[in-house]
């Protein structure tokens, strides 16, 4: 018994160890990368608006 209760623990360690692997690799390739597009795009608008403003100021 004492054996399978040290597997059990092992086991389900492993397994919440893996899970978090697995999000953290999700954040990293599919997540982060259009946070990161839209922040790009993000400043372009708002360099596109200031361009804009700036034109009929005068």
């Amino acid at each position: 018994m004492k054996s399978f209760g040290k597997g059990f623990v092992f086991g389900a360690i492993a397994t919440i160890s893996a899970v978090a692997g697995c999000v953290y690799a999700f954040k990293k390739t599919v997540v982060e990368p259009i946070e990161e597009r839209e922040a790009i795009l993000d400043e372009h608008r708002k360099r596109a608006m200031r361009k804009r403003r700036s034109a009929h100021q005068n």
